[in-house]
């Protein structure tokens, strides 16, 4: 059932009783009446709030307005003063990096020292090795010797009680013999002078009415002279029996003695060469020890905490690296002549207890197909003099090399046959892009490595020349066909440049060779030496 409908508030009520009731569409008119009446006052009140929000909307903008030039204002004030110190921190920054830049430089170069003379320390390591080495052959060496030295002592003891012996025996004999000798004299006197003296007084009394006194005198003198010839003989005999015993004695005596001196002396000789050569070993190791020293005292000092103070640590310690650098040549050249005379003392020690010569006694210049050698020859025991086996010209090699990368330069032909390369890492050397260049005076040459070509670990290469008369025999022997000869000069540069163009030695100077055309004889000895203070060191 429909419920009856709500009039709006203000509707006229409708009529009762006799009126007329109102039509639908009356009522719907009158509802959407009410509505619009409605809707006007909500959208007055809406205009009300919207005019009263754009009153708040302008306030607020204003407020923002003077926000946004009051921010603006310091925005300003703020950026001019962050540009200010902006561009004195790239000022900062750019003083920094220079500084940066130049210690950079300074560290490099540095590095670069501290790694030649941690190279050059290798190889004092790897030739004091060596040395103990031989020290320790030569120890058990003199061992051997002292063993045999006792032996034969202990044989000189025993010869000598048995010469002892043989001599109480010689006494004895001596005496049993003078004691037969009378006994048997003056048994076969009387056996044999009383049987002749008994026939011939036999004889004589048979004959002596026939024999007058002249005949029996003449008879007597005969028989005389025939038992003193008899005695005679028999003391000549006697006589060469004991020369023959006792020139046999003296002669095993003297053999003895010559073989117990021969021991001693060259015992005696050994000992006191090992006693020199742990002497000089013992002084290479303490130079070694004392430039382990410099290094690490080098490496601690040169890189302290503060900018300023590694500047000056680094300006200083640059100013002394020439005198370092002259230093360590010295040292080389002092630790040379010390290795080739320890060497010369190994071989003539082996050479005097009838060894065979160390391939390491004998010392050469020349590189591989060099014709140039050195000879040692010894004057005295204790003097060296290494001369060149031609009188015409003399070879001096100076060099200066440090590395910055795996390959190295090992060794360079003086006649410019080879150069020798050497991967001293151990991980494989790709050599692709790498280029060797050699330059003499205003002459370079440049030999470029295969892209398929790869350096083992530990492995050397030889590059030789094509009028080197050498066979290719990849990857230890290389030919550079378009070149006859890597060329011989006073001052020969070798550069090894990686793919990026880096110098992977020195960057002035890898390896220098000076060859002087003069006369002169190398004599290379031990500085400091007493028993050798008359020789001299001639470097060149």
């Amino acid at each position: 059932m429909a419920s009856p409908a709500r009039t709006p508030a203000g509707q006229q009520s409708l009529p009762r009783g006799g009126a007329s009731p109102l039509s639908p569409a009356r009522i719907s008119r009158l509802q959407e009446k009410q509505e619009l009446q409605q809707l006007n006052d909500r959208l007055a009140a809406y205009i009300d709030a919207v005019r009263r929000l754009e009153s708040e909307n302008g306030a607020l903008q204003l407020q923002v307005l003077e926000r946004e030039e009051t921010r603006s204002r310091e925005l300003t004030g703020l950026k001019a003063l962050y540009e200010t110190e902006l561009a004195d921190a790239r000022t900062a920054l750019d003083e920094m990096a220079r500084e940066r830049a130049r210690l950079q430089l300074e560290l490099g170069q540095m590095k670069r020292e501290h790694e030649q003379l941690q190279h050059t320390c290798m190889k004092k390591n790897a030739e004091l090795a060596s040395a103990q080495a031989r020290l320790t052959e030569a120890e058990a060496l003199l061992n051997s010797k002292e063993a045999s030295l006792n032996t034969a002592v202990s044989e000189r003891k025993a010869l000598e009680s048995t010469v002892t012996d043989l001599q109480l025996h010689i006494q004895e004999v001596h005496l049993y013999l003078h004691h037969h000798q009378s006994d048997f004299m003056e048994t076969r006197m009387s056996a044999c002078g009383g049987q002749e003296m008994k026939d011939t007084r036999r004889r004589l009394e048979t004959r002596l009415v026939e024999v007058d006194s002249g005949r029996q005198v003449e008879y007597e003198f005969k028989l005389a002279a025939a038992l003193a010839d008899m005695r005679q003989q028999h003391d000549e005999q006697v006589q060469v029996y004991k020369d023959e015993m006792e020139q046999t004695y003296t002669a095993k005596l003297e053999n003895v003695r010559l073989s117990s001196e021969m021991n001693s002396s060259s015992a005696s000789m050994a000992r006191e060469e090992l006693r020199e050569s742990s002497l000089r070993v013992e002084s290479l190791a303490a130079q070694l020890a004392n430039l382990q020293k410099q290094v690490r005292r080098y490496t601690t000092d040169g890189f302290p905490a503060r900018p300023l103070t590694r500047f000056h640590t680094l300006a200083s310690s640059s100013s002394a690296c020439p005198l370092m650098q002259q230093t360590l040549n010295l040292f080389q050249i002092h630790l040379c002549c010390l290795v080739r005379d320890w060497r010369f003392n190994g071989c003539s020690v082996s050479v005097r207890l009838k060894l065979s010569p160390s391939p390491s006694a004998r010392v050469t210049v020349s590189r591989a197909s060099s014709s140039r050698s050195v000879r040692t020859a010894r004057g005295k025991r204790k003097r060296v003099d290494v001369e060149e086996s031609e009188a015409s010209s003399s070879v001096s090699i100076a060099h200066s090399a440090s590395a910055t990368g795996n390959v190295c330069i090992d060794e360079l032909d003086v006649d410019g046959n080879f150069i020798r390369l050497h991967n001293s890492s151990e991980q494989d050397q790709p050599m692709a892009g790498f280029q060797l260049t050699r330059t003499i005076g205003d002459v370079s040459a440049t030999y470029k490595f295969t892209a398929k070509y790869v350096l083992k670990a530990g492995q050397k290469v030889t590059i030789w020349a094509s009028n080197a008369g050498v066979s290719s025999n990849p990857p230890t022997d290389l030919i550079w066909k378009s070149q006859s000869s890597w060329g011989s000069g006073k001052n020969i540069k070798v550069l090894l440049l990686s793919p990026g163009g880096e110098v992977r030695r020195s960057p002035a100077l890898l390896r220098m060779f000076i060859i002087p055309l003069i006369i002169e004889t190398l004599v290379f000895t031990w500085p400091g030496d007493p028993h050798t203070s008359k020789r001299g060191c001639a470097i060149m």
